[in-house]
């Protein structure tokens, strides 16, 4: 069958051959590309129409760069340097500048953007976008992709991606990520029934959210899973005959695999069984008769049924157990309202908050490391670093965070910090004690600008330069244990005192610092990184301040 939607294209990017050769000034031809441009775009996917953002317009003519925000600091575990961070801003902006410190270097990223439905949810361009926005999903679309492309940079190669959506974008949602991410990447959707009932909610109430799953590269996560806990062990395994080798429980001798078929005896009755039929059993014949003997096979628990594996909970591999689509049982809305009434000592503190369940078992089934970094650049209530915070307690991990999120009506400042803050410190806003606490450290960063045009442009980023350090190596330079050194005089005074740096664990050093013999010599047994052009060279470059 023709393609008439390739043929009418074809006609049209004939006739502009013909335009090109009648208009050949330069307006006339960048105005053809243009069209011959888009004709040729592709005519398959999501299509929308593209929206720039006042964000969009400030990058023209600003370059972002992260204040650090000293008095904002938490220091709640003294026996590691490592931190986490809050970043406040527009996560465009943020998201920008973690592609320059930690591109390739986040296990899982876990979001819950504005689910534009019509109401005051999503606010583009200082304004909100109702139902009335004949550009509503455009507009949304043109929001969340720019995001989403940084985001598939900063993933390792084994990373993943969790986006919380509801109906009003899910399908659209779903094509983006299909492009962004590739198709082929998909892993899965999630479907959490976030409440108990619909009241009020319309003849087929939601009670659920989706959450979309996609990988940075699918087959570098085939065992994806997570461990089974010491609880599900108990449940699956017991030791009724009280065998001193344990609690057990027991597992089929067959399997549908080509092996051995043959007959086995029970040698207390003499029944004699053999595989069912298109099965074939596990063991060969020898190991058999072994196991039998030792009581690793047995015949049920009246002696007389099909012989069966007896499998010891102290043998066991270190199993892992894939996650469903259907989650019904890890946390719902009313649960995350109680969290945060907890951590506040007051209702209603924010609007549609996610449990840390879920979070706690995205992030299980996600990543088998304890010390992973998970991003969340839609922060909001910071479910999530409370999340890591408590699963970090249970088991030992390491696991750190970034969050990013902006200071709409001072969300920022009024309860995703103060609930970092809480957890970290057991200690509530208001003094009263809220838990043990759970040792961690926190650095906050603000969002600016710096004008492309200033004429101290090298001068103003360098003083952000910090940041990006700390942000890439996820430490404090402190002048104690890291220390940064931007100039030749730097270097001098450094070398000077190295007697005084008794804790030094590593020195970051700017490129343009000449060093001498017995710098290097100095240096030769000190963690060394070179403070690396690609913070700001771009932009430099582009300024014209550096060729």
């Amino acid at each position: 069958m023709a393609n008439l939607s390739q043929q009418k294209r074809e006609r049209m990017l004939a006739f502009l051959e013909t335009l090109k050769a009648q208009h050949t000034d330069d307006d006339s031809l960048i105005a053809l590309g243009e069209i011959e441009k888009e004709l040729k775009a592709k005519k398959y996917g999501l299509v929308w129409e593209e929206h720039e953002e006042a964000v969009d317009v400030m990058m023209q003519t600003h370059i972002p760069v992260f204040t650090e925000a000293a008095d904002m600091e938490i220091n709640g575990d003294p026996s590691t340097d490592r931190f986490n961070f809050l970043l406040e801003g527009d996560n465009l902006l943020s998201l920008q500048l973690l592609e320059k410190t930690v591109r390739g270097d986040v296990d899982v990223i876990y979001i819950d953007p504005p689910y534009n439905t019509g109401g005051k949810d999503f606010i583009y361009d200082d304004a909100f976008v109702d139902e009335t926005d004949g550009f509503r999903h455009s507009k949304w679309l043109s929001f969340i992709h720019a995001r989403l492309v940084i985001a598939q940079k900063l993933l390792k190669q084994s990373g993943v991606i969790f986006i919380s959506i509801d109906d009003n974008e899910m399908a659209q949602l779903k094509l983006l990520c299909d492009d962004v991410f590739g198709a082929m990447n998909f892993v899965g959707m999630i479907l959490w029934k976030k409440k108990t009932n619909g009241n009020n909610m319309g003849w087929l109430p939601p009670v659920h959210d989706y959450v979309l799953c996609y990988a940075k590269d699918i087959a570098s996560i085939f065992d994806m899973g997570y461990e089974v806990t010491e609880e599900e062990i108990a449940q699956r395994y017991s030791n009724p005959d009280n065998d001193p080798r344990g609690p057990w429980t027991t597992s089929d001798l067959s399997a549908n695999h080509v092996g051995p078929s043959f007959p086995i005896t029970n040698p207390k009755t003499g029944q004699v069984f053999n595989p069912p039929e298109g099965r074939y059993w596990v063991f060969n014949e020898q190991e058999v008769l072994k196991r039998i003997a030792d009581g690793r096979i047995i015949f049920g628990k009246s002696g007389d049924a099909r012989p069966v594996q007896r499998v010891f909970a102290k043998d066991r591999v270190i199993s892992k157990r894939k996650a469903e689509s259907w989650w019904d049982k890890t946390g719902m809305n009313a649960d995350a309202t109680k969290e945060l009434k907890d951590i506040f000592n007051q209702a209603k503190v924010f609007t549609h908050p996610k449990p840390t369940q879920l979070i706690k078992d995205i992030i299980r089934i996600s990543c088998d490391k304890k010390d992973s970094l998970i991003l969340d650049f839609f922060a909001g209530s910071g479910t999530t670093a409370q999340a890591i915070l408590e699963l970090n307690a249970e088991d030992g991990g390491n696991r750190r965070f970034i969050l990013c999120t902006n200071n709409q009506n001072s969300i920022c400042e009024t309860i995703t910090y103060p609930r970092i803050k809480t957890v970290i410190t057991g200690i509530r806003q208001d003094g009263s004690e809220y838990s043990e606490g759970i040792p961690a450290n926190l650095m906050f960063f603000r969002t600016g600008f710096v004008g492309k045009e200033s004429e101290d442009l090298s001068e103003n980023l360098l003083e952000h330069i910090c940041e990006m350090i700390q942000l890439e190596h996820g430490v404090k330079i402190d002048d104690q244990k890291y220390v940064i050194i931007m100039d030749d005089e730097d270097m001098d005074t450094f070398e000077q005192n190295i007697s005084n740096y008794t804790q030094l664990k590593a020195v970051f050093i700017n490129q343009e610092v000449f060093l001498s013999s017995s710098q290097e010599a100095l240096l030769e047994n000190i963690d060394t990184y070179i403070i690396p052009d690609y913070y700001f060279d771009f932009e430099l470059r582009e300024a014209g301040e550096i060729w």
